[in-house]
């Protein structure tokens, strides 16, 4: 019976530890997105303050004139490429929305792309680029690739996406290709 009894409490035990890591391993997760996100936007210059309901509440739309980022594609086909080529894309974006737009980040979905975008405040009814140059090199087949666009617009994040076929190098090895 005190067998039984004890391990039943330590079962208990060893679940409330586990239950108490998890609350403690989310809230430290949630802290560490906050913080990255923190030094995105503001180039980690301020040191953030997380609280627990931050993290659970979706975010709301801003309340005052807010920018909106008019693209003419969010979407291209850079069509059939050889392995190696670097081919660049500009997309351009206009501002139709009541106040200056601010880029604040353009994060590829891999180290093949590297974006560049405007980063001075686009005014309204004024117009910015974001370049994606991509590196086929090493990538022989079908790419998909996104851009992740963040900016002080609403919804928050804009997601551009390409795609090329690549052309794999020929094997000098094995002689021409039949």
């Amino acid at each position: 019976m005190k067998i039984t009894f004890r391990v039943i409490t330590a079962l208990a035990l060893v679940v409330t530890m586990l239950s108490c890591n998890d609350r403690a391993a989310e809230k430290r997760i949630a802290e560490l997105e906050s913080r990255l996100a923190q030094i995105e936007g503001n180039k980690g210059t301020t040191t953030p303050t997380v609280t627990p309901d931050a993290t659970t509440a979706p975010e709301e739309k801003p309340e005052g004139p807010l920018p909106v980022a008019q693209f003419e594609k969010i979407e291209h086909d850079f069509g059939t490429i050889s392995e190696g080529q670097k081919v660049t894309y500009v997309y351009k974006v206009k501002n139709t929305g009541e106040a200056p737009l601010i880029i604040q980040s353009a994060q590829p979905s891999c180290g093949c792309t590297v974006p560049k975008w405007s980063q001075e405040p686009i005014p309204v009814g004024g117009t910015g680029e974001i370049t994606a140059e991509f590196d086929s090199g090493g990538k022989p087949g079908i790419n998909n690739k996104t851009i992740t666009v963040t900016a002080n617009t609403w919804p928050k994040v804009t997601t551009l996406r390409f795609k090329a076929m690549v052309t794999p190098k020929p094997d000098g090895a094995n002689g021409p290709v039949k």
